[in-house]
């Protein structure tokens, strides 16, 4: 990996890939880089939506084996009662509950099989512009060594850490998190294919199947406030017994979980979940894709479909601007921003149709206008 790229990617996930797949099939020389640290996605759903987005990035067959149909969205929200969305009504066809290890490497293989060059357990660190306009990087992985390039994509999810070396500001919406535990297979194996959410007094619940058998449990509160029940304010688990008290107040979650085994660990691991976005989502020589641009709240069940979305329109962005479009990064930049003002929009009217815990912390919060404030470096 030493030498010189028209295009640095930096991330592997399917923002990352998305970028890396479209420069590729254009005819550029891309480097995707993946650092490859800490715990791995689990128990994401993908929309059926994806199907277009994947067929554009010559991605169809990521799908093929492996995963989870998705037949219908149950919901409590607003009221004690379950609704429910049958996936017979989307024109799309049903959407999957992802093996999402398997998931992304399966993506990273099609863009290899592209021609993406490809460094896993590395890091970028940007060292200096080259004399035409360019980047020299430090790749850091088992060793040390540099390359050059012509403009780097940053696709490193919330952490946003190439944008924010370049100077841009994260901007975060709320202080949600997400307390997770994946449970065993059930015996005998369970039929549901559903995706249910849950209101709560602090909160909301989802729990989806996973392949395997096993199930996900998630519970999105404010940082906050899982710190007052649990006493850790900056751990990433999260105290069991309040997970399970609060799990135990649920009408429809709960059941659901009781049909699987508790894991022999049986700690709830936490992970970020608020909203985010970049103050700017490109600059001289980068771009910024994925949650690294926009973090949507997962009630939204739109994370990775915008990963894809924005992946593959900032790889179209740089292609246009290194064959001379010097507009193309400000249309990417304007695209960006639609798709964060309709989400807000839509965010905002479905915290709004629950209203039965208005007294709440975390419900006022979602109930009134809040502007974005600055993360601290």
């Amino acid at each position: 990996m030493s030498g010189r790229y028209e295009v640095v990617v930096a991330g592997g996930g399917p923002a990352g890939v998305a970028a890396a797949s479209v420069l590729a099939r254009a005819g550029r020389a891309v480097l995707l880089v993946e650092a490859g640290r800490g715990p791995g996605s689990v128990g994401e759903a993908l929309p059926a939506a994806a199907r277009v987005l994947l067929r554009d990035l010559g991605a169809e067959r990521v799908l093929a084996d492996g995963h989870l149909p998705c037949l219908a969205n149950r919901s409590a929200w607003g009221s004690a009662l379950l609704g429910s969305a049958d996936s017979i009504l989307d024109p799309h066809g049903h959407g999957w509950h992802l093996d999402r290890p398997r998931f992304d490497r399966r993506l990273r293989e099609c863009a290899l099989a592209q021609g993406v060059r490809f460094a896993d357990r590395t890091t970028v660190r940007p060292l200096a512009r080259t004399p035409d306009g360019g980047w020299t990087v430090e790749l850091r992985g088992s060793g040390r060594r540099t390359v050059d390039c012509r403009w780097l994509v940053d696709a490193t999810g919330r952490r946003a850490a190439l944008a924010r070396s370049c100077g841009a500001r994260i901007l975060t919406r709320d202080r949600l998190v997400a307390v997770h535990l994946t449970l065993g297979p059930a015996e005998p194996p369970g039929a549901d294919t559903t995706t249910t959410v849950e209101s709560a007094p602090d909160g909301w619940w989802y729990t989806a199947p996973l392949p395997a058998g096993r199930r996900l449990l998630a519970w999105y509160t404010d940082a906050d406030t899982l710190a007052g029940q649990t006493g850790r304010s900056g751990s990433r688990s999260a105290g069991p017994e309040a997970f399970r008290r609060a799990l135990a107040a649920t009408r429809y979650v709960g059941p659901l979980a009781a049909a699987h085994p508790w894991p022999a660990a049986g700690v709830p691991r936490r992970a970020p979940a608020h909203g985010a976005e970049l103050d700017a989502v490109h600059g001289e020589g980068w771009v910024a894709a994925g949650d690294a641009a926009v973090a949507f709240d997962p009630l939204s069940s739109q994370g990775i479909l915008t990963a894809l979305f924005t992946g593959l329109r900032a790889g179209q962005a740089v292609h246009a601007r290194l064959g001379g479009d010097r507009g193309a990064p400000g249309e990417y930049a304007r695209t960006v921003a639609a798709v964060r003002e309709a989400h807000l929009r839509n965010h905002r009217a479905h915290y709004a149709a629950e209203r039965r815990w208005s007294d709440r912390p975390f419900w006022q919060r979602r109930h009134r206008t809040t502007t974005p404030e600055e993360t601290p470096a």
